[in-house]
């Protein structure tokens, strides 16, 4: 969006406002605990562990758990974010897309497990999809986990989180949630997103939030992160879905592109429908 177009000073005032409050109910959370420094290590190593099958993995296309062909694309798409973000200073970014089946929990995952290779790096990735999740059942997850309990105050962060090797960190939901865009749109599902925040300090935290154009869920949460990338599908979603769901995106958040999935004219480096490309 150009700065100058009618009304993109009240959003980015609203968007500023949004995200002074989150760092208050960040400075709020670090108030009322005791006066000590976070132990990262100790948080993390309080989750029950995971090791995912490589085989079961391959198999859903989850193709970024070990370096390889394959891999690159996503870390191409890891490299890329990771430097947007970093230069400025974002932690939190959405991947959401028009409609369903165009592969942004796949790329989540992927994206999740091509950071986790880097060992300095922690990051976390959330399943916030809730009414028709399959992060669980792509990982091979059985735990039964549901994270939606969390964000409903019935149970702890740490009893419905997973951890695969030592630095990344799963939420997933093993039954659907109706009443997801309520519980996006709550104070009480920012304060728990802050305190995972503050507890566990990872260097990312990826969110797979619902599609844009059948429900409010996604745009319910749009104030609670830094930025978002919008996945789409080739032959099938249309460019007027696209561009709808780019300016319904910019006009809230730090927009940084669309990565266009299901290719069939590929490259051999993107032959598993991931352009890496993206922008404004």
């Amino acid at each position: 969006m150009n700065d100058h177009e009618p009304g993109s000073d009240f959003i980015l005032s609203a968007i500023s406002r949004a995200r002074a409050e989150r760092a208050a109910r960040r400075q709020g959370w670090a108030q009322s605990t005791p006066a000590q420094p976070v132990n990262r290590t100790e948080h993390w190593h309080s989750l029950p562990a995971f090791a995912p099958d490589s085989r079961h993995l391959e198999r859903h296309l989850v193709r970024t758990l070990h370096a390889s062909n394959d891999a690159k694309p996503f870390d191409i798409i890891r490299t890329k974010l990771l430097h947007q973000m970093r230069s400025n200073n974002w932690r939190r970014v959405a991947l959401v897309s028009p409609d369903s089946g165009c592969g942004k929990t796949l790329l989540t995952l992927n994206l999740a497990l091509s950071m986790a290779r880097q060992p300095d790096m922690a990051t976390m990735a959330v399943e916030l999809d809730m009414r028709r999740p399959s992060m669980a059942r792509t990982l091979g997850l059985k735990s039964g986990q549901q994270f939606s309990d969390v964000l409903l105050g019935h149970t702890s962060a740490v009893s419905q989180l997973s951890r695969i090797g030592t630095n990344l960190a799963v939420a997933t939901n093993a039954r659907s949630e109706p009443a997801a865009a309520e519980l996006l749109a709550s104070n009480h599902a920012a304060h728990v997103i802050d305190r995972m925040e503050t507890d566990f300090a990872p260097d990312v935290i990826l969110f797979d939030l619902p599609p844009l154009l059948m429900t409010d869920d996604a745009m319910a949460f749009m104030d609670q992160i830094d930025c978002v990338l919008l996945v789409a599908a080739a032959e099938h979603n249309t460019m007027a879905q696209i561009t709808r769901c780019a300016e319904d995106l910019a006009a809230r958040c730090n927009f940084l592109g669309v990565i266009l999935n299901k290719c069939r004219f590929v490259s051999d480096e993107e032959r598993y429908g991931y352009g890496y490309g993206y922008g404004d």
